[in-house]
């Protein structure tokens, strides 16, 4: 994916796979190969663009706009993302990585008004990194 700080991967999570699987999987007959009965390798997963699809599902749904009365956007969901994974006690320093963010920006915009629900001492502890030793003089 491009962004504001360069060109970095895409990460999803586990709950993802097995709904992609089952898209990947679809058969639809618009897009069936006819020899083998199933979907080409080069069909596209989302054949129309991401953003219609997402607004097409939020209006049928009655969800396109919050409790405020603002749209809900492919954005709001990096929101829900990152706060459902702090209060999963996930790494707040991964998140900021995942979601190409800094840690300040967590704390300040996206944590802000579920604080109290956070365990601090879960969320806040750093990693050691792998196959390095740190020697104290």
């Amino acid at each position: 994916m491009r962004g504001k700080r360069g060109v970095g991967f895409c990460k999803s999570t586990t709950g993802a796979v097995t709904p992609y699987q089952r898209l990947k999987e679809r058969e639809k007959p618009e897009y069936i190969d006819k020899e083998k009965g199933k979907p080409k390798t080069t069909d596209k997963v989302f054949p129309k663009s991401h953003r219609q699809l997402l607004n097409n599902i939020l209006e049928e749904e009655g969800l396109k706009f919050d409790r405020e009365g603002q749209p809900r956007t492919a954005y709001s969901l990096r929101h829900t993302y990152i706060c459902f994974r702090l209060m999963e006690g996930a790494d707040i320093y991964q998140i900021a990585k995942n979601c190409r963010t800094s840690v300040e920006m967590i704390e300040k915009y996206y944590a802000s008004h579920i604080k109290n629900n956070l365990d601090a001492a879960a969320i806040n502890v750093r990693k050691p990194r792998s196959g390095q030793s740190r020697l104290r003089a």
